[in-house]
């Protein structure tokens, strides 16, 4: 039985954009606060950007490993050549409530053809469901 639920934390504190069920997120998402002004710009120069899962419900008393990937449908950007390939797996660690998905954007060395968006979905299992209103997040990657 599923007693929790995932989510990205950036999902939960910044709108969804217009004409879609998620968040398209132009700037670097800190930790515990929606994206404003003074945060980096997301570039195909940001290199390492870290995106926090939070964990709704019962800590583990183990680690667990848990599965997102990669959304085809929203995504424009090429792995390998604007981002490194994904593992597409990340871990809680026993007794927390937050993972962490890293992802490394790469600099192609040119800036036409953007904005490229990365569109990030994480996947239900049997210990915990994907937040249908949380589950997605975008990085729309400037040049």
């Amino acid at each position: 039985k599923r007693n929790a639920v995932v989510e990205f934390d950036a999902a939960t504190w910044n709108s969804k954009a217009a004409g879609v069920n998620f968040p398209i997120l132009t700037r670097v998402p800190p930790y515990g606060r929606a994206v404003n002004t003074p945060d980096p710009a997301i570039t195909r120069a940001s290199g390492t950007i870290k995106l926090r899962v939070n964990l709704v419900g019962p800590q583990f008393t183990e680690d667990k490993v848990f599965d997102y990937e990669v959304m085809a449908s929203n995504t424009t950007a090429i792995a390998g050549y604007h981002y490194a390939p994904i593992t597409g797996k990340y871990t809680i660690p026993a007794k927390s409530s937050f993972g962490e998905i890293t992802i490394q954007l790469l600099n192609p060395g040119t800036a036409t053809g953007y904005p490229k968006d990365l569109a990030l979905q994480l996947i239900s299992n049997p210990e915990a469901y994907a937040s249908e209103n949380y589950k997605i997040i975008v990085l729309r990657i400037a040049p």
